[in-house]
């Protein structure tokens, strides 16, 4: 009897061995895929008993969570969702989430381990905090005057602090709610399958995602390589470029919107954006040279964040020399976003020390406690300090006697540079208007803010589907309001 015993129980002892290898087995090994199974919806449950964490602007919120009493319990709402849904990108129970709701998923749901008030706290307690707030660099007064005047047509508008970094501004053109997507259900599916279908894409983010030849604005980079490169022996001085070029290699002759482009000096061309110059400058330079030029601005960079993933902007390693000359005009296969394009002007007005753009500048706790911050970090060097005041001394004079005129503030330093970017198969495709440009109050240290702008449906009339004539006006206005918040106005 007592050696049948001693058998049950050694034969309990094994079951018993067995349910807990098989528990610690489910528990570690088998967990990640039991979470990831779409058939358990306690994941999911988990997610939306509690309400997410908030997007701050300019100290406010403008994201929030509502009460919906179903199964999934709490729904991403927005306040002005169309004007920063490029910033706060959204949070949607059926589609999962896009740009800082993406980024900042784990400090807005709350699972992110910085938010609990002890190491391991959430895994020995078994809850998890309250979601994270996550306060942005976004001045509201900025963002709101690019988005109300690109006034529906389809553009961007990225603005920066030169000396820090801080976007102040990303607006993309069309936009939609990002409260639509938040929930489950018909209605939902409805308005993705109607957003994804729109002709006018306003789901893409043109400021950060989508890359647009340049045009003229490259020009910046190409004058920046020359000089560095010791190619110009004066701003002033003629640079021995005939009018008509021919492209190296071809008979085609490249064109000059301006007149007397012929010998022009470095100062004339970009003044009054001269083709021809700035084309034979670039091949002078030689490809090697122009993609250091274009690596000190961030083209080529696939590592770019934001906290949000930035599409990299584009310059061709390899070249013929008349693909080199129209890719040193911003054309060929150079494209660059608005991010990019703010960057580089940004260069310029720092003295050519470029910072990283960053868009979060702290993270908080429910109850307002900072758990994390960013601070300006430096980039790249893309120029030397001696060419950076050559070239903001000929942006400014784009400004105050060329073609971009319009950017023009009263009793204000403003340096710009405009685009007119061909596009299209031939290049029958209406032009972009672009604009570039930084401000610098009277009296100030430095400049306040750097911005470009590009508007993709101008008007038909030539003089509006210049970066003179229609985005100019949106960069003057942009900066405007950048100078009055600096300002505290």
């Amino acid at each position: 009897m007592t050696r049948c015993i001693r058998h049950a129980a050694a034969f309990c002892l094994l079951l018993l061995l067995a349910l807990l290898v098989n528990a610690a087995r489910v528990q570690l090994v088998s967990s990640p895929s039991l979470d990831k199974n779409p058939a358990n919806r306690r994941v999911a449950v988990a997610r939306y008993d509690q309400p997410r964490g908030d997007i701050l602007v300019g100290g406010a919120p403008v994201t929030g969570s509502k009460d919906t009493g179903e199964q999934l319990r709490y729904e991403r709402t927005y306040r002005q969702g169309p004007m920063y849904a490029p910033v706060t990108g959204y949070a949607s129970q059926t589609y999962g989430g896009t740009f800082l709701e993406h980024a900042e998923d784990r400090v807005l749901a709350g699972t992110d381990p910085m938010l609990s008030p002890l190491p391991f706290w959430r895994d020995l307690s078994r809850s998890r905090p309250p979601g994270g707030d996550v306060v942005t660099t976004i001045e509201p007064t900025v963002q709101r005057t690019g988005y109300a005047l690109l006034g529906g047509r389809r553009g961007a508008v990225a603005a920066v602090e030169p000396s820090t970094g801080r976007i102040l501004a990303l607006v993309s053109s069309p936009s939609y709610d990002p409260g639509v997507l938040s929930g489950t259900g018909g209605q939902v599916a409805d308005a993705w399958a109607r957003l994804n279908a729109a002709r006018s894409q306003p789901m893409l983010n043109r400021a950060i995602r989508q890359t647009y030849p340049p045009g003229s604005t490259f020009k910046i980079v190409t004058a920046a390589a020359a000089l560095d490169g010791g190619l110009v022996a004066g701003v002033d001085e003629p640079t021995d470029t005939p009018d008509p070029y021919v492209l190296p290699g071809t008979s085609t002759r490249l064109p000059n919107e301006a007149v007397g482009c012929g010998n022009a000096s470095l100062a004339y061309a970009i003044q009054w954006s001269c083709n021809t110059v700035m084309a034979n400058l670039g091949v002078k330079v030689g490809l090697a040279g122009m993609l250091d030029a274009a690596a000190g601005f961030g083209f080529n960079d696939r590592t770019l964040r934001i906290p949000s993933a930035v599409s990299p902007s584009h310059f061709d390693t390899a070249m013929t020399d008349d693909q080199l000359a129209l890719s040193s005009i911003g054309q060929f296969d150079t494209t660059a976003t608005p991010l990019q394009m703010a960057m580089v002007s940004a260069a310029v007005a720092n003295g050519g020390e470029l910072r990283t753009p960053y868009l979060v500048d702290r993270v908080t706790t429910a109850d307002g406690d900072t758990v994390a911050q960013n601070s300006p970090r430096p980039y790249r060097r893309a120029m030397g300090p001696a060419t950076a005041q050559q070239l903001q001394r000929l942006m400014v004079k784009v400004v105050s006697e060329g073609s971009g005129h319009k950017a023009a503030i009263k009793g204000v330093t403003v340096g710009g540079k405009t685009g007119t970017a061909q596009h299209g198969v031939g290049n029958i495709g209406m032009p972009y208007a672009w604009f570039i440009s930084w401000a610098q109050a009277p009296d100030a240290p430095r400049p306040a803010v750097a911005v470009a702008v590009v508007v993709e449906d101008a008007a038909t009339d030539r003089d509006d589907i210049s970066g003179g004539g229609s985005a100019a006006p949106i960069a003057r206005a942009v900066m405007e309001a950048a100078l009055a918040a600096e300002r505290g106005e």
